[in-house]
């Protein structure tokens, strides 16, 4: 089917060093499908991301467990309706099931997991390939070997990366032996600064004899900044009262240039350095 959306001509970066190139800000369409929030209908759900792309949107991050399965779907149908060569579609795999408060995590299930998620998208690849939340019990080397087998032998078919939460460690234990194109963290925004000290550092020159320790800059990955705009309850508190004040000071910053809150978050996430992509999870537009 012949897309009649056309998205605006907007300027598009490398994601990291393996080639993928994307516009600088993304759609977080985990709100899509939420349970917390009455899910959209497929055809509001495919209205909301024909309208993103419309805006010049052309990155979309879901996964495997949003709305158990029902997100993929989603974006797959809304796929059909745009040009698949303009569009990068990022997805994540590794989390199995959500037990007695705990999520269960499983490194082997790579392939199954990966080939599920096409079949769900309707793609025959994803741009970007994240493992959701680490397996502690999987060496994440093993894990990434399995990824790069679903690439097609390292040909570009999927571009691998870590995403989720991975610790400091985990992240330099991937790179000493496969290519990773991103990180998808949450601490990083106008409010938290919370990997700025250790994995933002860590992703920017590709050489990892001279960069030992490591520490994300230092390899050429990209920071994929989730939930950009949100501030967790536990933030407001005494014990936080830093982010507490820059709080108050974003939105009296947005106020004084008569513009929503989140226009000043984002411009300042995005002024970190080309290689930060947010990829805020709204249901609005208004930021943009």
């Amino acid at each position: 089917m012949e897309a009649e959306t056309q998205a605006p001509e907007v300027p598009r970066v490398k994601l990291g060093s393996q080639g993928l190139e994307v516009w600088r800000l993304g759609l977080g369409c985990f709100q899509l499908t939420r349970l917390i929030n009455a899910p959209l209908s497929d055809e509001e759900g495919i209205a909301f991301i024909k309208q993103a792309f419309d805006r010049g949107i052309t990155f979309f991050d879901t996964a495997d467990r949003y709305g158990q399965h029902k997100n993929e779907i989603l974006i797959g149908k809304a796929l059909k309706e745009l040009p698949r060569e303009k569009v990068q579609v990022a997805s994540k795999f590794g989390i199995v099931k959500l037990e007695g408060g705990v999520l269960m995590t499983n490194g082997k299930c790579v392939r199954a997991c990966c080939e599920a998620s096409l079949d769900r998208l309707g793609v025959e690849h994803k741009d970007l390939c994240y493992q959701h939340r680490v397996d502690l019990t999987v060496r994440i080397e093993d894990t990434m070997r399995g990824a790069e087998e679903v690439s097609g032998g390292g040909e570009g078919e999927v571009h691998r990366a870590v995403g989720g939460e991975p610790r400091h460690d985990q992240a330099c234990a991937c790179c000493a032996s496969h290519p990773i194109t991103a990180l998808q963290m949450r601490w990083w925004s106008f409010w938290t600064r919370d990997i700025k000290d250790e994995t933002v550092p860590l992703c920017r020159v590709p050489n990892l004899m001279q960069m030992m320790p490591l520490t994300g800059r230092d390899l050429g990955i990209g920071i994929v900044a989730f939930s950009p705009l949100v501030i967790s309850p536990y933030r407001f508190s005494e014990d936080n009262l830093e982010n507490t004040i820059l709080h108050v000071q974003g939105a009296n910053l947005a106020a004084k240039h008569g513009c929503n809150p989140a226009q000043p978050a984002l411009a300042w996430l995005l002024h970190q350095g080309n290689d930060v992509f947010p990829i805020p999870g709204t249901r609005k537009f208004s930021f943009s």
